[in-house]
Formats: C-alpha cells, sequence, structure tokens
C-alpha cells in the first residue's frame, strides 16, 4: 500500500514539474526590470553619482599624506671624524607627513556637493524613466502574444466551421441538392484556412520569441503567457479633460524631472565656473625628521708627545715659560639609535597659502559663457519637454478615443456579419446560394472576427499609455 501511494505522489510531482511555466504580465514586467540590460546600466550609473557625491564630501576634508625616503651614498665624500674626502657610502633616513585644508575656495566644494545631490536626483530619475519604457515594452509584446493566439482561436474555429460544411455539401451533392463545384470550392477554402493558421501559429511563435528576448531568456521554445480572457476594461479617464491629464502627467512622469534637474545641474556648473574667479585660501602643515647610519664624533684624545713650545719668560729670572705639545685625535662613536635621532632631529612647518587668479589665458571667462549657453539650452530643452508632453497626451487620449471607436465599430460590424453569414448558410443548405457566395460571406465573417480582436487589445494598449500619463501602474490589463 505504501508502495502505491509512492508511486502515486512521484507521480503527482512529475506532472507538476513537467507543466510548461506561464508567465503573466506581472512576472514578465518585474523580471525585464530586473535582468534589463539598459537598466542594469542605469544602476551602475545611479551608483557612480552616489561616488561622486563622496568625492564632493571628501572635499571638505583636509588632506593628509606621509613620506619616506632611504638613501646611499656612494663614492667620494667628506668624512665627518676625519674632516678628509674618503671613497666611502653613507645612508640616510628622512620622513615627512604634510597635510593641506581648503578655508576658501570660491564655494566651489559647497557648489559641487549641490551638484552632486542633483546627479544622484537625475539618475534616479533616468532609470525609473528606463523602468517605464521597459513596462511599456513590455505590456505591448504581451498584447501582440494575446492579440496573435485569439487570431489562431479564430482560424482554427472557422477551419472546423468549414470542414463541417464541406461534410454537409458532399452530403447535398450526393443528394442532388447543390452541384459538385461548390464542394470544390470548399475544399479551397479549407486549404486556403490551413495556410492561415500556419500563418497563425507562426504569428504566434514569432511575437513570444520576441517578447522572450526581451526578457534576455534563453529557451524560446518553451516561453509561453498565461491564457486569460482579457475584456475592454472599464474606465472613466477618457472623459478627463486634457488639461487634468497633463497636470498628473506633469507631476508623474520622468521626463519633465529630468529636464528640470538638467537645468539646476547647469546652474551649478555656471556657479562653478564663476567660483574660478575668486581667490583660494589654503591652510598648510608639514612634519619632516632625518636619520644618519654615520659614526660621530662625541670627543677629543690629548696625549703628550714629550715636546714642548716656549709660551714666555720669567721676567725675574729670565727664564722661559714651556708648555709641552699634546697629539690630538677624535673620540668615534657608532650612530645614535635611530628612533632618538627621529626625536632630535624633527620639525615643523605651517602657515596660509593665497592663490588669486590674475589672467588664465581667458580659460575661465570662456568656460563661464560655455556654461552660460548650456543653462539656456537646458531651459529650452526645458520648455521643449513640457511642449512634448502636452503633444503626446493629447495624442495618446484620441487614439485611445479613436481605439475605443474603432473597436464598438468592429463589434457592430461583426454583429451584421454574423447574422449575414448565418443567413448565407441556410441558404447555402438548402440549395439557393452557390459555393463562391457562401465562401465570400464567410470571409467577410472572418475578418470582422479578426478586427474586432485587433481593435480590442489596440484599445487595451492605448488606454494603458493613457492611464500610464496619469499615474496609474500598467501590471494589470483589467
Amino acid at each position: 500500500m505504501k508502495q502505491i501511494l509512492t508511486l502515486f505522489m512521484l507521480l503527482i510531482v512529475g506532472s507538476v514539474f513537467g507543466q510548461q511555466k506561464k508567465w503573466s504580465l506581472h512576472e514578465c514586467v518585474n523580471y525585464a526590470l530586473e535582468n534589463n540590460i539598459s537598466i542594469k546600466q542605469g544602476a551602475l550609473d545611479l551608483q557612480q553619482s552616489e561616488i561622486n557625491k563622496k568625492d564632493a564630501i571628501g572635499n571638505f576634508l583636509p588632506t593628509l599624506s606621509g613620506s619616506g625616503s632611504h638613501s646611499w651614498n656612494i663614492g667620494l665624500n667628506q668624512n665627518i671624524t676625519t674632516g678628509l674626502l674618503e671613497n666611502q657610502t653613507t645612508q640616510f633616513t628622512s620622513l615627512g607627513l604634510s597635510s593641506n585644508i581648503t578655508i576658501y575656495g570660491g564655494l566651489r566644494n559647497i557648489n559641487q556637493l549641490h551638484q552632486s545631490n542633483l546627479a544622484i536626483l537625475a539618475s534616479k530619475y533616468q532609470l525609473d524613466n528606463m523602468k517605464d519604457d521597459i513596462s511599456l515594452l513590455v505590456a505591448n509584446s504581451f498584447l501582440q502574444i494575446l492579440f496573435n493566439k485569439e487570431q489562431l482561436k479564430i482560424q482554427k474555429a472557422q477551419f472546423d466551421v468549414t470542414n463541417q460544411d464541406l461534410k454537409r455539401s458532399i452530403e447535398l451533392v450526393e443528394a442532388g441538392v447543390i452541384p459538385k463545384g461548390d464542394v470544390l470550392e470548399l475544399k479551397a477554402t479549407l486549404a486556403s484556412q490551413e495556410q492561415q493558421i500556419v500563418n497563425a501559429e507562426n504569428a504566434v511563435l514569432l511575437s513570444k520569441i520576441s517578447l522572450a528576448q526581451t526578457l534576455l531568456l534563453d529557451n524560446y521554445k518553451d516561453f509561453d503567457i498565461i491564457d486569460l480572457e482579457y475584456e475592454v476594461p472599464i474606465t472613466s479617464i477618457l472623459n478627463e479633460e486634457p488639461e487634468i491629464i497633463i497636470q498628473k502627467a506633469k507631476e508623474t512622469r520622468y521626463d519633465i524631472k529630468i529636464a528640470q534637474t538638467n537645468v539646476e545641474l547647469a546652474e551649478y556648473d555656471l556657479k562653478l565656473a564663476k567660483g574660478n574667479l575668486q581667490p583660494t585660501l589654503s591652510g598648510f602643515y608639514g612634519y619632516n625628521t632625518r636619520a644618519s647610519y654615520s659614526d660621530r664624533v662625541i670627543g677629543v684624545n690629548s696625549i703628550p708627545d714629550g715636546t714642548n713650545t716656549a709660551i714666555g719668560f720669567v721676567e725675574a729670572s729670565g727664564e722661559t715659560v714651556v708648555t709641552p705639545n699634546f697629539t690630538t685625535s677624535p673620540v668615534v662613536a657608532g650612530p645614535d639609535a635611530l628612533f632618538d635621532q627621529f626625536s632630535l632631529n624633527d620639525g615643523h612647518s605651517f602657515g596660509l597659502s593665497l592663490r588669486v587668479p590674475i589672467f588664465s589665458g581667458f580659460s575661465i571667462k570662456n568656460n563661464i559663457k560655455r556654461n552660460s549657453l548650456n543653462l539656456e539650452r537646458s531651459k529650452i530643452q526645458l520648455k521643449q519637454a513640457s511642449i512634448d508632453l502636452e503633444t503626446e497626451v493629447y495624442q495618446a487620449l484620441n487614439d485611445a478615443k479613436g481605439a475605443f471607436k474603432a473597436y464598438e465599430a468592429a463589434q457592430k460590424t461583426l454583429d451584421a456579419r454574423q447574422e449575414a453569414f448565418n443567413y448565407s448558410k441556410e441558404r447555402y443548405n438548402v440549395g439557393l446560394l452557390n459555393s463562391f457566395d457562401f465562401s465570400q460571406s464567410q470571409g467577410r465573417f472572418e475578418q470582422a472576427q479578426s478586427e474586432v480582436v485587433r481593435t480590442k487589445y489596440d484599445y487595451i494598449f492605448k488606454l494603458k499609455v493613457i492611464e500610464f500619463y496619469f499615474g496609474i501602474p500598467i501590471m494589470n490589463l483589467n
């Protein structure tokens, strides 16, 4: 009994894992946002901006650097014990520390910090804007697959209808109700519909491959989306005034925010350029010490050499006064301890440094003019972005309204074509309509069905674009 239950569980688990994963729109969008190459590059740009901010903060801090050297002097050098020039090798070690801090630099550090904060904000806006564009692209590709699948269903359904009509027509020919040519006409129609099914299957496959490539998936063959029936959504957003949607779009869309941030960045670029006209005051401090590895003289030894030197006479007796002569030699010892020398030979230096720009070959003034032009260009681009957004909103609103009207018209046409097809079928079954006219009626009915599907998904996407401008997420289609 246990073996039977175990086998049963294994079959269930195997069937579950063997099923092909089908993606929802929410999963497709999230996966694209996590794996898209452009978005990954945008995330790296954001990290780069954050690093640049740390550089701007670091400009307020003092610099500190250390130095050290050890040298060998080989050749003719003065012997410090004898004072004579000799061929010898001497060694020296020196150490130092230096620090510098900008006290005033034309407010460049402050402006650089403000600019780095704006650069981070601009990078975030750029990243979010790319995410919105990718979301729209994925939604459009997702809807294209749904449209192609609906088209395939229609083609297969019509093929089944034609196949049934062909069987019925063969019976009518045998009964002598309709001529044999009608059967041949239906067979030709059936062959044409088979070709249309193949084309529809290829369209489904290509649209799935396109979305899989957008998601950067390698397994194109097994990729598929959830088969759900998406109805035409009910919304009141099309009744909104264009000005309201435009105002909402200016608050939520990143195109305007990016252009506004670029203006502010250009303003700080101009401030930084003007700061180069002002003097720079900085403070500095230095510490240095050194050590030598040569022997040193610590005293002098005096030894009588057995001779005397007259230094005068005694006036009373005329006796000569002499003094003994001495031979002197220096007392030599090894070098002091290394750290003792560092302590004895150290020194400090500190002060202020003022740099006043006087003439720089017009580079500073030209840079100011250049940044002034960039600021004006950014303001123009902001104005153009606002105009473009208004145009896009008006266009998207008109497109959505037109798509809805086209869908309503297609639905009415389908209802009429349905009735006409049913009437033609009844007449054909009793021999009152030839196969050519019946095929024409059926073809118009198929076209009406396809047009309803096309206008339906066209309207759904264009409606999502309007909702996108209005700040509504694109994750759900209903």
